[in-house]
């Protein structure tokens, strides 16, 4: 039982130490726009001519 706390503890000693190490966190910058079109036509279903 001894094992399991002294595993316990170091992992719960590592995430308290982990968090905030690299300060506090900051919004990324925003991202220019790609410049990217998208058109087209889709169709669905069964097309044909009789």
């Amino acid at each position: 039982m001894t094992t399991l706390r002294l595993i316990a503890a170091t992992l719960a000693l590592g995430l308290l130490a982990a968090c905030g190490a690299d300060g506090a966190p900051e919004r990324p910058d925003p991202r220019p726009a790609a410049g990217v079109t998208v058109s087209g036509s889709v169709s669905v279903g069964v097309a044909g001519t009789l």
